[in-house]
């Protein structure tokens, strides 16, 4: 519905990366809050998360470095406002 909105500015970033990944980065234990109940409403564990179906680019932060991730970013923001 936003690409719908906003129209040929529109740019969706899925960054992916799972969750068992994201759970081991996590320095200040909101996953482990979540599993355990203490928060609640917590997207991709107690609350669904669903995937873009398509979105513009996809950046995997597991498979990836940071430098990478980033460059990818940059070069695919500076391609589409070039537009």
């Amino acid at each position: 519905m936003a690409r719908e909105i906003i129209g040929d500015q529109y740019f969706e970033v899925f960054v992916n990366c799972p969750i068992e990944i994201c759970e081991s980065r996590d320095v200040k234990g909101l996953y482990k809050k979540a599993r355990s109940g203490e928060i609640k409403n917590f997207t991709g564990i107690d609350s669904p998360f669903e995937a873009p179906e398509q979105p513009d680019l996809e950046i995997r932060t597991d498979v990836n470095s940071i430098e990478t991730c980033h460059d990818q970013l940059l070069a695919n923001i500076i391609q589409k406002i070039k537009y």
